[in-house]
C-alpha cells in the first residue's frame, strides 16, 4: 500500500502537475573558485557577491591588505571577521536578511592602483560562494589554466543534466516512466513518516504539519504539509536546500507545492525531490526553503530518509 502511493507521489513530480512547479538551481554554488581581477581606473565594476548564514566565504588576494582598511556594512550581521595579510574570511549569523546587499571594501598596503577593491555581499538563504581569489596584478598563466579545466567541468555537468531532462521529457507518463528512467526499481518505494523527529526554526512563513520522507533507487523526496500561520502575504516556495551535517548537499530536482499558503487556506503540500543513489547518506538533512523575493524562509532540521 505504502508503494502504490509513493508511486503516485513520484508520479506526479515527473509529470510537473500542479499550481507551483520550480526547478531548484543545481547545488554548485561554493564548490568552485571564482575569480575576480581588478583594473587600476575608476570603471571598476562593483561584483556581487553570494553569502549565507552559517557559511563560509573566504577572499584570497594576491596582495596584502590593511586590516585596518577593511569596512563591512552591517558588521552585527556576521558572526566572523577574520582578516589576515592576505585573507578575509567572513561568516554571515542568522541576523542577516535574504536578498539583503552588504558593502565590503577593502584597502591594500602598498598604495599602488587599485588602492580598494569594493564588493557587494548578497545574502542567500542556503547557498554561499566559499572562495574568491582577487588579483591585482596580472595572473599567471597557470590560474588561467585552471579556470578553463573548471569551465570545462561545469559545461559537462551541463551537458549531462540536459541530457538527463531530455530523457525524461521523452519517458512516457505514469508508473511506465518512473521504471523507463529508472527512478523506480524492483524495491519500490519506502518511505517512512518523520513528523516527530523535525524540528522547525522560529520565525518561519508557515508552520510544518506533517512531514514524509521518501527514497527510490536514484530519488530521495521529502513531502512537508504546511498550515498558515498569519503571514499576511501568500507564501509559495520556489527553491530548496537539503544540506547534510558535514555541509554536503543532495541535488535539488523538483520543488513543487500543491498552492500558496495563504489565510483561509486549507494545509499546502511541498514536495521536494531530490537526486540521491541508493547507497546515499539517510541523515539527518537540514531543509530549507524559500519564496521567489527569498526574505521568508521555512527551515526544517533532522530531516532522514529510509
Amino acid at each position: 500500500m505504502h508503494h502504490s502511493v509513493s508511486a503516485v507521489l513520484l508520479f506526479l513530480l515527473l509529470a510537473g502537475e500542479g499550481t507551483a512547479l520550480a526547478q531548484s538551481p543545481p547545488a554548485t554554488a561554493g564548490l568552485s573558485v571564482r575569480r575576480i581581477e581588478l583594473v587600476s581606473d575608476d570603471a571598476q565594476p562593483v561584483a556581487d557577491v553570494a553569502v549565507s548564514p552559517g557559511l563560509s566565504t573566504v577572499f584570497i588576494f594576491d596582495s596584502d591588505v590593511s586590516r585596518d582598511g577593511v569596512v563591512l556594512e552591517g558588521r552585527e550581521r556576521f558572526s566572523v571577521l577574520d582578516a589576515g595579510l592576505s585573507t578575509l574570511r567572513l561568516v554571515p549569523s542568522e541576523k542577516i536578511s535574504a536578498g539583503e546587499r552588504l558593502k565590503l571594501t577593502v584597502r591594500f598596503l602598498d598604495g599602488a592602483a587599485p588602492a580598494s577593491a569594493t564588493f557587494v555581499l548578497v545574502a542567500h538563504p542556503a547557498r554561499s560562494e566559499a572562495l574568491i581569489e582577487v588579483y591585482r596584478r596580472k595572473r599567471s598563466v597557470e590560474t588561467y589554466q585552471e579556470e578553463v579545466r573548471q569551465a570545462r567541468i561545469e559545461a559537462e555537468q551541463c551537458r549531462e543534466e540536459n541530457e538527463r531532462l531530455r530523457a525524461e521529457r521523452s519517458a512516457p507518463d505514469g508508473l511506465t516512466g518512473l521504471i523507463s528512467t529508472e527512478v523506480l526499481s524492483k524495491q519500490g518505494v519506502d518511505f517512512r513518516e518523520v513528523t516527530k523527529a523535525v524540528t522547525q526554526a522560529p520565525g518561519g512563513a508557515a508552520a510544518k504539519n506533517l512531514v514524509y520522507a521518501y527514497r527510490t533507487a536514484r530519488r530521495v523526496a521529502v513531502v512537508v504539509t504546511l498550515k498558515y500561520v498569519g503571514d499576511a502575504q501568500p507564501w509559495t516556495a520556489v527553491g530548496a536546500m537539503l544540506r547534510g551535517k558535514a555541509n554536503d548537499e543532495l541535488k535539488v530536482l523538483r520543488v513543487w507545492q500543491s498552492g500558496p499558503v495563504a489565510p483561509g487556506s486549507d494545509a499546502q503540500r511541498v514536495v521536494v525531490e531530490a537526486e540521491a543513489a541508493s547507497n546515499s547518506p539517510q541523515g539527518p538533512f537540514t531543509l530549507k526553503l524559500w519564496d521567489a523575493d527569498m526574505r521568508r524562509t521555512i527551515t526544517l532540521s533532522n530531516v532522514t530518509f529510509p
